[in-house]
């Protein structure tokens, strides 16, 4: 139904200003992006995106909140985690290969609305919420500082990959991921 048309009760119409804001973001960039150009490819009146978020930063929120969703729970439900004998290494730079390598266009989308939080304060809690979600899930199976030492890596990693444009190498980040996994604990001073 188009933005001409009444629509009494739209349970929906949030996720679809949502789903039409990542599109517009990811086609013409963070930049492009305003209540007018969302509501326009959500098909919703105006006042409905601005009735959902405020603000843009409310709806920048959103979409970094729903585009960082895949990622961390992909990373939860690896069967690595679960299994100590596994080789946690492996299923990491096999689960970062299909991040980078089946749609190198939403990769960049979700790292350029990441990125955007270095100049827009309110996404900061949602770029953290992500890095603690993916780190709590790998300290399932490590101790949370070398949690937080690959989410580093794995983030590294892709921005290599994503601002250089050098193919995905898995068996490198396999090799790398594998280091830190492996590294020597600190000694402690007494």
């Amino acid at each position: 139904m188009g933005s001409s048309g009444v629509r009494r009760h739209d349970p929906e119409r949030r996720q679809r200003i949502i789903d039409a804001a990542i599109r517009v973001a990811g086609a013409k960039g963070i930049a492009g992006l305003t209540h007018r150009t969302v509501a326009a490819e959500a098909d919703v009146p105006l006042g409905s995106t601005t009735y959902h978020f405020r603000t843009l930063d409310d709806l920048l929120v959103a979409a970094l909140r729903q585009a960082n969703e895949g990622f961390a729970e992909t990373v939860a439900a690896s069967p690595a985690l679960a299994d100590p004998e596994a080789d946690l290494a492996g299923a990491l730079a096999a689960l970062l290969g299909d991040f980078l390598g089946a749609d190198r266009t939403r990769a960049e989308l979700e790292y350029d609305l990441y990125l955007a939080a270095l100049r827009r304060p309110a996404l900061r809690p949602v770029a953290a919420q992500w890095c603690g979600s993916v780190a709590a899930a790998l300290a399932e199976r490590t101790d949370p500082v070398t949690a937080r030492a690959l989410v580093a890596v794995m983030d590294g990693i892709s921005l290599q990959v994503l601002l250089t444009d050098t193919p995905y190498d898995e068996g490198h980040a396999r090799e790398i991921l594998s280091r830190v996994l492996h590294a020597p604990a600190p000694r402690r001073e007494a």
